[in-house]
């Protein structure tokens, strides 16, 4: 369930990353902004959360703009929560 989405959290430069776009989507160079790193640094982040389908590209021109693939992360939470739900039916 989700290796790919776990691997990709684990890193604290893409988790910062996903902060950025929970606010707006964003092109690259406004996420380099936030950033001191080379392009290709950037940009393997980058392709890292989109392989991971934690993020979503979208070509404007000559500019990407990159958004939040929420139906990812939605069922990332909800296989944490399976781990909260006490029922009888996963007593020991």
């Amino acid at each position: 369930m989700g290796g790919e989405a776990f691997k990709a959290l684990a890193d604290p430069t893409r988790r910062h990353i996903l902060e950025l776009l929970r606010t707006k989507d964003l092109t690259a160079g406004e996420i380099a902004e936030h950033f001191d790193m080379t392009k290709p640094s950037l940009s393997h982040h980058l392709n890292t959360l989109k392989t991971a389908g934690l993020v979503e590209a979208e070509r404007d021109g000559q500019n990407i703009i990159y958004s939040l693939n929420t139906s990812v992360l939605q069922g990332l939470m909800s296989w944490f929560y399976t781990f909260t739900d006490r029922s009888e039916d996963h007593e020991r």
